[in-house]
């Protein structure tokens, strides 16, 4: 679908400006982030600081984590999906419940739908707890930060598709966390970090490309 990309409701940072058109073709995104059931079952380990059950979501993981799992999770995968990290336009699109004017993901009432410094008790929520947006997918606002596959760019005008200056790939995280605000909590909020980076309200959601051949489950 077609959407204006970045921050529609003038409280954002210049990061998010100006608002741009963008078109995003079709792919599968998880309805929720990636558990720690989940990463154990791939990995094997468990890196979370928050280790209060298999539901919660899998933190401390950096971008070269979250592609080893993905390599391994793709090499035990039967042929047909093959899973990433979604595209910076792809996690706004689907944040915003398929690119519609949302300040959150699923509303303007960020209590509904997002786990944020305000509600969390210190640290992440079980996921898929609170509302789902409009496209039935669970915490893209809150809970954890999530890494995309994109270079981050500052300057929200210029795309994320060229490397930026620096010896530092950083790489895009979206919607906020357990341990910020509800300001950080909104859809068009973008931040980079360094690939190496890991902390404990940092975790990922698995996309696939589009195939009508198969279903992703």
């Amino acid at each position: 679908g077609d959407f204006e990309m970045g921050d529609l409701f003038g409280d954002g940072w210049d990061n998010e400006i100006p608002p741009r058109p963008v078109r995003v073709e079709a792919f599968y995104l998880g309805r929720t982030p990636v558990t720690q059931a989940q990463w154990e079952a791939v990995m094997g380990s468990n890196p979370s600081q928050f280790r209060r059950g298999g539901t919660h979501p899998v933190e401390q993981v950096s971008w070269t984590d979250v592609n080893e799992f993905l390599k391994r999770l793709n090499a035990a995968t039967p042929v047909g999906a093959r899973f990433r990290l979604p595209g910076e336009a792809e996690w706004e699109y689907a944040a915003r419940s398929g690119g519609k004017r949302e300040l959150y993901a699923g509303g303007d009432r960020v209590e509904l739908v997002a786990w944020t410094a305000e509600t969390s008790e210190g640290s992440t929520q079980s996921v898929g707890r609170k509302q789902p947006n409009g496209l039935g997918l669970h915490d893209m606002s809150g809970n954890v930060w999530e890494w995309c596959r994109d270079l981050y760019v500052p300057n929200a005008a210029a795309g994320a598709a060229r490397k930026p200056g620096g010896a530092v790939t950083e790489r895009v995280i979206r919607g906020g966390s357990w341990s910020l605000d509800d300001w950080s909590a909104r859809c068009s909020r973008r931040f980079g970090f360094p690939e190496d980076y890991f902390g404990a309200g940092l975790g990922f959601r698995v996309a696939a490309d589009w195939n009508p051949s198969h279903k992703c489950n």
